[in-house]
């Protein structure tokens, strides 16, 4: 399987690049709990399949999970304020950190927009941390003409002359086109960086490379062990300090790229409900088998997350067959069962209907209706917990 380097492979302008080591596992006292590990990956994948609910739960884990890395990395976000930010209604101007958990999230939908290995390659990674197009390539649509310095149409000195507006608007086309070679990747990015805010010495593109290299090189290997020398090499190169979550989403991408699952597990959920810390002096047995507990902890967790889903589906669901055909109040309940949280504004936003018909369906739903988060008389909110 080529998951991809830097233009495919290395080329020959970096032949002093050196070569991560990978661990000697003790194959014989890991075997065991990696074949484990598998098994109880592949019977909750296959769960959530056939429960009907991959779409909803896939959705609501991408939310929560994205609040988890938040967490992870010292701040706190309210996952009510990223559902209503994901929808673009935010009550209040978004904070710093609500802006770091969006930005998880799109990465974590981004990694599951394209099949696999996509986000193993360096344009996936590029694109997860939001500096290159989803998909590999810019749209086409959007991309202005150039201007041609022979047609008098497009000379900015007679700009004026016409329209006074015309000069700004063609600067500004100007810097459209740039900023598309850019994100096309036809333009490098400057290598300077301010080293208050960088390590001069950290070069990020070659660690880049030895991360590539060390998902290359094993390949072949279990994929729960594959995900674990990875995620520990990401922790050791130190890979985009700024983004401390990504390197969950990477680890959860290639269990998806080795067939285990065809969604994203929530490992920083898992991660937070471990014991595992890594401190960089562990043994390689000790970071397997703690990687193993992360993804046993998230496995669990997702377990838990879809017998409620479950459970409140079959609940609201005979509501929704004495309902009439054109009735919207079956798309209400398939809100609930994709967000983490649910209010008035919100679903009459999204199922374009009136407040007061979202009120009416909600008291359709009587005892059905999942449990008030809020208390409040002015902000009411529902969730399936």
């Amino acid at each position: 399987m080529d998951f991809g380097g830097r233009g495919g492979e290395f080329d020959d302008e970096r032949p002093s690049l050196r070569a991560y080591d990978l661990p000697d596992l003790p194959w014989e006292r890991v075997a065991g709990r990696l074949e484990e590990i598998s098994i109880a990956i592949l019977r909750f994948d296959a769960r959530v399949e056939a429960s009907g609910l991959s779409d909803g739960w896939q959705s609501r884990c991408d939310m929560t999970e994205a609040v988890r890395a938040i967490i992870l990395d010292g701040h706190l976000v309210d996952v009510g304020d990223l559902v209503l930010h994901d929808a673009g209604m935010d009550v209040r101007h978004p904070t710093h950190e609500l802006t770091r958990a969006a930005a998880a999230l799109r990465a974590r939908r981004t990694a599951l927009a394209r099949p696999t290995p996509w986000p193993l390659s360096i344009d996936g990674l590029a694109a997860l941390r939001g500096i290159g197009p989803m998909r590999g390539e810019v749209d086409q649509g959007r991309r202005k003409r150039k201007p041609d310095p022979q047609s008098e149409d497009d000379d900015l000195s007679f700009a004026n002359d016409a329209d006074p507006w015309k000069a700004h608007f063609a600067e500004i086309d100007a810097l459209l086109e740039r900023t598309d070679r850019v994100l096309a990747g036809e333009t490098p990015l400057p290598r300077s960086r301010p080293h208050f805010v960088y390590d001069p010495d950290h070069d990020e593109a070659e660690n880049e490379d030895l991360w590539l290299d060390v998902v290359k090189r094993t390949s072949h290997w279990p994929a729960v062990a594959a995900a674990a020398v990875a995620w520990n090499a990401w922790l050791d190169l130190n890979l985009y300090t700024r983004l401390p979550w990504l390197g969950l989403i990477v680890a959860a991408a290639i269990l998806r790229a080795r067939g285990l699952t065809s969604r994203l597990l929530p490992l920083a959920a898992g991660f937070k409900q471990s014991r595992f810390r890594p401190q960089g002096r562990e043994g390689v047995l000790e970071k397997v088998e703690g990687f193993c507990a992360v993804v046993e902890e998230a496995v669990a967790i997702g377990n838990k997350d879809l017998d409620r889903l479950i459970l409140a589906r079959d609940l609201m669901s005979r509501v929704t067959a004495k309902c009439r055909s054109n009735s919207r109040l079956p798309d209400l309940v398939e809100l609930f069962l994709s967000r983490p949280l649910v209010t008035v504004p919100l679903s009459a936003k999204l199922l374009k209907v009136t407040p007061k018909a979202v009120d009416l369906m909600l008291a359709q739903l009587g005892g059905a209706l999942p449990r008030e988060l809020t208390g409040r008389t002015r902000y009411r909110a529902w969730g399936i917990v």
